[in-house]
């Protein structure tokens, strides 16, 4: 009987790898916004939210990427308009990095634009028990994405 509850439970874990993994490719494809930046652009505008000010090798350490190619993305950014660079008042040779006025306005449009397509992708699919089942999944779900 331990055996057949294993067998499932790796089941569960392959099955809700592959549907999560098509849902958030799924959610890149539906922004119009999102699809003018990578998606290292895009996580990097999410952690300077997240963090306010960070500098380049922070950054470059969180997206486990090279401190050149973060580099790269953040002059991008910058031309964008999206980030603001300033020189460390403690140590010249450092810049820290914030997020724009533009930055921060084209991180909630690119939100807005996926959440109202997730709103209503789940009103048109499922049913009222099911939209229940994915509100108790949440917590679990949450669990997961926090654990160390």
């Amino acid at each position: 009987m331990i055996m057949t509850n294993k067998i499932n439970d790796t089941q569960l874990a392959s099955d809700l790898r592959t549907v999560i993994t098509r849902l958030i490719k799924k959610l890149r494809t539906k922004s119009e916004t999102g699809l003018k930046l990578s998606l290292t652009e895009r996580s990097t505008i999410a952690l300077l939210d997240q963090h306010k000010e960070l500098l380049p090798n922070e950054l470059a350490s969180m997206e486990k990427i090279t401190t050149q190619s973060m580099s790269q993305i953040l002059n991008h950014l910058l031309e964008l308009g999206y980030i603001n660079k300033r020189i460390s008042k403690t140590d010249k040779r450092k810049s820290i990095i914030s997020l724009s006025k533009a930055g921060q306005n084209t991180l909630n449009k690119l939100r807005n634009e996926r959440e109202e397509w997730l709103n209503q992708a789940l009103q048109e699919t499922c049913s009222a028990k099911e939209l229940d089942a994915l509100r108790r999944a949440i917590g679990p779900l949450t669990k997961l994405v926090d654990l160390n």
